[in-house]
């Protein structure tokens, strides 16, 4: 039994389609079909229950993949430890965050790359509840986003700095003028909001359940091109503070209303093993200048 055939039948039951889970090993369809087919000869069961279709796991095969799993993770926590005993000269740092934490990344990528230049770097952008899954599987080593509204089991959340949750306007919009913004005020006005299920609507929609006079004209989960919509228009959009970070010709003006706080946070996985490469990325974002400013603002 190999590590390599274990990583395919990982990857097949997991896609449940041996072409889709090739394309994803970067390997042909027929090497991956043969690997599996010599590790269910070596056990003597089958695996997959296969037709012109579609595949599924045999009870066999749903008996051997945490299994599997655990085996093919604790060859990595190998890996990942002789690299950190390289001084952090070679290795992958798999970072997951939601869209509204792409302005305070930029300077800490910068940075880590000019200090770990042989280090890659994998950033996936997804809501977070897509970020959390992925981690929870181990495909990520830590994530960058707001802390969510109930606890997520396994994972320990570290606070980096709050945030307010914000009307997004124009520069020369009649709100860009005021300190705060009350939901009578924004009702007044069309939302492009961001789409359900990412942090910032999250949090919007828990804290405006008793008021619904708003209009919304347009539900978006792509927050460049809700920001490129807010220069050009009167709409308004609602994000945390933070999400506009050297962004010109908008503006964001605090919502007033009770418990409006968005924290940000370093989520990584508890009692697992934490490459150097994920404590060193986190210092550096710590003392990014843009996370500073936000700590010192909530001072």
């Amino acid at each position: 039994m190999e590590l390599r055939q274990l990583r395919y039948f990982a990857k097949a039951a997991e896609t449940l389609n041996f072409s889709d889970a090739a394309k994803a090993l970067n390997i042909a369809q027929s090497s991956l079909s043969q690997q599996i087919k010599q590790l269910e000869d070596e056990l003597n069961v089958q695996l997959f229950l296969r037709n012109s279709h579609s595949i599924r796991l045999t009870e066999a095969g749903e008996e051997m993949l945490p299994f599997a799993l655990r085996t093919i993770h604790d060859a990595e926590t190998c890996a990942d430890r002789i690299h950190d005993l390289q001084k952090l000269l070679t290795g992958t740092l798999n970072i997951g965050i939601t869209y509204s934490f792409s302005p305070i990344l930029t300077e800490t990528v910068i940075s880590f790359m000019k200090m770990y230049p042989h280090i890659k770097l994998n950033i996936i952008y997804r809501p977070m509840s897509e970020l959390m899954e992925l981690l929870a599987k181990r495909d990520l080593d830590f994530v960058l986003a707001f802390k969510p509204t109930k606890p997520v089991a396994d994972v320990e959340s570290h606070i980096l700095f709050q945030n307010s949750l914000s009307a997004i306007v124009s520069s020369t919009h009649p709100l860009a003028s005021k300190d705060k913004v009350t939901l009578a005020e924004l009702g007044k006005y069309e939302l492009a909001l961001p789409s359900k299920g990412l942090q910032a609507r999250n949090t919007f929609d828990s804290l405006v359940t008793t008021y619904n006079d708003f209009q919304i004209r347009i539900e978006l989960n792509e927050v460049n091109i809700l920001l490129k919509l807010i220069r050009q228009t009167h709409l308004v959009t609602v994000l945390a503070e933070d999400s506009i970070y050297n962004e010109c010709d908008v503006k964001a003006v605090p919502l007033d209303i009770p418990d409006n706080e968005m924290i940000g946070c370093v989520h990584i996985l508890k009692d697992t093993y934490h490459k150097h490469s994920m404590k060193e990325f986190i210092r550096l974002l710590s003392e990014s200048l843009i996370v500073k400013k936000r700590q010192n603002s909530w001072i």
